[in-house]
């Protein structure tokens, strides 16, 4: 017993309802004539074309640069080079909680006096 279907009937193709045979598309060929053929093998890497404007700080430049280098790997390629930039910018921003200069004085202060 079959089961109900819910939705629309599949289309069927002209020609196989029909007494006429259908024609056999081989792979690569145009399924209509006049239709561009549609590429088989993937497209490589394409570069996504993302600006950069510059910041003014070179270690954060020179890491958003960095970013343009995954554009000519494969997706594999990618993550080596996204951790690079990640470490980067944070050895930056860990390098802003650094105060230059002598340490700042404590604010406990002992009285040695005797």
């Amino acid at each position: 017993m079959e089961e109900p279907t819910s939705g629309p009937e599949p289309e069927v193709p002209a020609g196989a309802a029909g007494s006429e045979p259908a024609e056999p598309v081989t792979p690569g060929e145009p399924e209509t004539p006049g239709e561009p053929e549609t590429p088989t093998a993937p497209a490589g890497p394409r570069p996504l074309g993302v600006g950069v404007v510059p910041t003014g700080q070179a270690a954060v430049d020179a890491a958003l640069r960095r970013l343009a280098d995954a554009d000519h790997l494969p997706s594999s390629g990618h993550l080596q080079v996204y951790e690079d930039v990640h470490r980067g910018l944070r050895d930056v921003l860990a390098g802003l909680d650094q105060h230059p200069g002598p340490p700042a004085p404590s604010s406990t202060t002992h009285d040695n006096r005797s």
